[in-house]
């Protein structure tokens, strides 16, 4: 992995002068040298070869943390030890972002760098201009110490109190240490980050079974549209997948490639999921934006917005814009993400009639969209990424409504889908193959990706879920006692507790916040109100100053603006819209004052659905609050809450304090 700027026994960086080390820094380094980073450099080198002299170990400097796009200023390696220093060159202060960015460097190694895994590791900060602070050392359970701050004077006493107050560790080589392999697992907004500044998806996930699962995807897909080029003929993809298992990141990937390498095609990423749309959007954005800035270019955050919208657009306005033209659109290769979202006819109907002024729209939102790749002469393919149990709105059509629209409308387009058809998290409850009947179809295992990158901790989570949310609790059990080491799930019933419970493991930036179905109407006096709308890109991307963002945890997320999103920690809030009576799930919505009965099936599954994704959005670890309810509240009688507390329980999930 090493792509350091400059690495090298520290004896070496003792025998070679502060301008030689100087010297094989800035030509390293991709933008000008300017003075500030200069300076700053080498007041870094003097005071290393000042504190580390003597010392027998590696050091590398603008060492790089390729998941994060930066680079940490100097890691050294001695007696098995490794410390991430960030400094502060002529800061008097220990500044909070600092600390946790030097922190969220640790944490990435320990959890990506495969050399990485068995070594504590030690965070610092060194603000060189303050005083000298008191030192203390405190391991959390991953070997990752809490950070240090230094001014800089003190650097070699920490490491030598370091080295002597834990049990010798076993030898390391630096040099070699740095260059094993680097298996990261970005979240969706640091993968479209990456994606759009050139690397490729082999770059930025794991070189283990989720890689390899979507390099097999990206090279499948490849094949499709090239066959349909030769061809000259019309295909439509359908790529299904567990939640997490990267759908969105495959369809990124796959724009992004076929846009550098086939600029003709004008390949368009397109998403009904307006939160997701406006985070993505907004995170490339400032990204961007930063970026110019750093290498010194003029830029306006609003330049850089316009350049990010053709890379992500929303479905919608693809949609319309085609509804007041029959040209053919200008895309051949068009990636419908979350296409078992799509609307049924009565839906799209209903909106067309309302919004358009349409009143004859007969067409459902797949047929339609089919209709509008199939004006081209030649060829041209539709990718539909699918996830399982993923539909959680009224009129969302399922996976079912694109293949009768094939069948009713487009029977001379060739069909390709993954061999997961059979699961009950996609047929609906229909016979899937018999609407294949008379298409030319093919079934192809690599259209399936079968192997979460979203949870580095679990990657049995989503089936956890699924037995969870489908009432199967020996079952769930049993999964739960399969991640329970790496991905922690308890349950509470004090809000308190579990805002708590996040803070006490969220370290550095890690995010968290709480997710409450956009259903439950009752956790009001809780104070958690679901309809109190956020912003999502306040809400995902600002940072722990700012009250609307999730680190606060003021304002849930619902599902509608979480799906397809992440965070680190998550607090799932119960209602009583989803509530086990008997070890059955019963379905209810709130209106008026009361809770009614939900009878209808679709509706069933669009709120079994909603638990689904608010229970499959953390990376790392989640707490559920259920809470005891008010007997003398008839909407929240503690009757509707204590079934599902059981049931969760019996899924084997620990209860945090008996006696809340």
């Amino acid at each position: 992995m090493n792509g350091a700027f400059y690495s090298s026994s520290i004896q070496d960086l003792v025998d070679l002068t502060p301008d030689a080390i100087l010297g094989r820094l800035a030509k390293q380094n991709p933008f000008a040298l300017d003075a500030l980073q200069r300076n700053a450099w080498l007041s870094q080198i003097e005071l290393a070869r000042a504190q580390f002299g003597g010392l027998d170990g590696w050091i590398a400097f603008e060492f790089a943390i390729p998941r994060m796009g930066k680079r940490a200023d100097v890691v050294v390696t001695t007696a098995g030890i490794v410390f991430v220093i960030e400094f502060k060159v002529g800061s008097d202060q220990f500044d909070a972002a600092a600390l946790d960015q030097v922190v969220d460097y640790a944490l990435d190694l320990k959890n990506f760098h495969a050399g990485s895994h068995d070594r504590r590791i030690v965070p610092i900060v060194v603000a060189t201009m303050a005083a000298n602070p008191s030192f203390e050392l405190a391991w959390q359970n991953d070997g990752v110490a809490s950070p240090v701050k230094s001014n800089g004077d003190n650097l070699r006493e920490i490491l030598g109190r370091v080295v002597r107050e834990i049990p010798k560790q076993a030898d390391l080589d630096g040099a070699q240490w740095s260059r094993t392999g680097y298996k990261p697992t970005p979240t969706i907004i640091e993968a479209a980050q990456a994606l759009y500044q050139g690397h490729r998806v082999e770059d930025i996930t794991r070189s283990d079974a989720g890689a390899k699962n979507l390099s097999q995807t990206a090279a499948c897909l490849a094949e499709i549209i090239e066959d349909a080029k030769a061809h000259r003929r019309k295909a439509i993809c359908f790529v299904t997948g567990v939640p997490g298992a990267g759908k969105t990141l495959a369809g990124l990937n796959l724009v992004t490639l076929r846009t550098k390498a086939h600029e003709e095609e004008h390949a368009v990423f397109l998403s009904g999921n307006g939160p997701l749309v406006e985070v993505l959007r907004e995170a490339l954005a400032r990204d961007e934006h930063a970026q110019l800035k750093e290498r010194g270019e003029k830029s306006k955050k609003s330049d850089a917005l316009r350049k990010v919208k053709s890379f992500v657009q929303n479905i919608m306005h693809f949609r319309d814009s085609n509804l007041v033209t029959s040209e053919p659109p200008i895309e051949r290769v068009a990636v419908f993400d979350e296409a078992q979202r799509a609307w049924d006819a009565k839906h799209l109907a209903n909106f067309m009639s309302q919004k358009k002024g349409q009143t004859n729209f007969q067409m459902s939102e797949p047929e339609f969209l089919i209709s509008v790749m199939d004006r081209h002469d030649g060829w041209c393919t539709i990718i539909c990424l699918i996830g399982g149990g993923q539909e959680i709105n009224a009129g969302e059509a399922g996976l079912t409504e694109w293949f009768s629209a094939l069948q009713r409308s487009f029977r001379n387009w060739k069909v390709y889908t993954s061999e997961q058809l059979a699961h009950r998290d996609y047929h609906w409850g229909q016979d899937l193959p018999a609407l294949l009947a008379g298409l030319e179809s093919q079934s192809m295992p690599a259209l399936h990706l079968a192997v979460s990158v979203r949870s580095f901790r679990a990657e049995k989570l989503s089936a956890f879920v699924g037995a969870l949310v489908a009432g199967e609790a020996k079952e769930a059990k049993a999964l739960y006692q399969a991640i329970k080491d790496t991905y922690p799930i308890v349950l509470t019933r004090k809000l308190g507790q579990a805002r708590q419970w996040l803070r006490d493991r969220a370290r550095g930036s890690e995010r968290i916040g709480l997710v409450a179905s956009s259903g439950a109407s009752r956790l009001k006096p809780e104070g958690i109100n679901v309809h109190e709308k956020i912003e999502a890109t306040t809400w995902f991307l600002n940072g722990k100053d700012d009250v609307r963002s999730s680190y606060y945890m003021e304002d849930p997320a619902t599902e509608f603006d979480i799906q397809g999103l992440e965070l680190d920690w998550v607090g799932v809030c119960w209602d009583a819209d989803f509530r086990s009576v008997d070890g059955r799930w019963q379905f209810y919505r709130f209106s008026g004052t009361r809770w009614q009965n939900v009878n209808d099936d679709n509706r069933k599954i669009y709120l079994t659905n909603a638990y689904r994704v608010l229970l499959t959005r953390a990376r790392q670890g989640m707490v559920i609050y259920i809470p005891r309810g008010d007997a003398i509240d008839a909407t929240r009688p503690p009757a509707f809450y204590e079934g599902t507390a059981a049931f969760l329980v019996e899924c084997g999930l620990p209860l945090l304090d008996r006696g809340n």
